[in-house]
């Protein structure tokens, strides 16, 4: 966790979540903590659910699964850079999620939003922003040798967010092949299972896009997959 602006009401936020057992709550029990506390639902991506602070100041993301997440944060740990984000806490909950906690970021400028994709694309950022782009081809590296279904960097308008000092931030940028990890656990789920540790959890299939855009029948045959590989 790192320290950051926002005096008393910003420590208010995020004090009562410092020492709590988050690897003992699931994702489900997580966002009732947060609620609990007064946090409010602000956003639903693919993977994560956003929960915005009392106070304004801060956003918690509360994940069932998302291995590349990992990758975002370890570029937070090893860039300085205004271009990223402040994360003042991560930590694992049972079944493999994640749960973090970042400085509040609203929506970017479109215009805004597409220049900075325009010059990470085409190297004629600052230095500063040079310097984010190489750690992250190093890190995309490192993750697709390792993590089965890496999909790589994701960049473009929507992973541009605007902080409260009118900075832009770059965000979840590292991203999965659901496509074939999906389609995979349709084929095999055991071989899911075996290459991805942490889904053994069981939430693999409780990510906000499944429920948005899986159909009946489709979420079903899914469901039937994941359970006779536990058998």
């Amino acid at each position: 966790m790192v320290p950051g602006p926002g005096g008393v009401a910003a420590r208010a936020d995020v004090e009562p979540l410092v020492d709590r057992a988050w690897r003992s709550r699931s994702y489900r029990e997580a966002l009732t903590d947060l609620l609990d506390l007064g946090w409010l639902p602000c956003g639903v991506g693919d993977w994560a659910i956003a929960l915005r602070s009392p106070g304004g100041l801060h956003a918690a993301r509360v994940c069932p699964f998302d291995p590349a997440y990992q990758g975002f944060l370890e570029l937070c740990r090893r860039c300085s850079s205004r271009y990223l984000p402040r994360v003042y806490l991560e930590a694992a909950l049972a079944g493999g999620g994640p749960v973090t906690v970042l400085e509040f970021l609203a929506a970017a400028p479109d215009a805004a939003a597409t220049t900075l994709v325009r010059q990470w694309e085409e190297d004629q950022g600052d230095a500063e922003l040079a310097a984010v782009k190489t750690t992250a081809l190093a890190i995309d590296e490192e993750y697709r040798a390792r993590v089965s279904w890496w999909d790589g960097i994701d960049i473009n308008p929507g992973n541009i967010r605007l902080s409260a000092d009118g900075g832009l931030r770059l965000v979840d940028i590292f991203c999965m092949d659901g496509a074939a990890l999906y389609g995979q656990v349709l084929k095999d789920a055991a071989v899911v299972r075996h290459r991805l540790p942490e889904t053994n959890g069981g939430h693999l299939l409780e990510i906000p896009y499944l429920a948005r855009e899986t159909g009946p029948p489709e979420l079903l045959a899914l469901q039937e997959a994941w359970t006779r590989s536990d058998h």
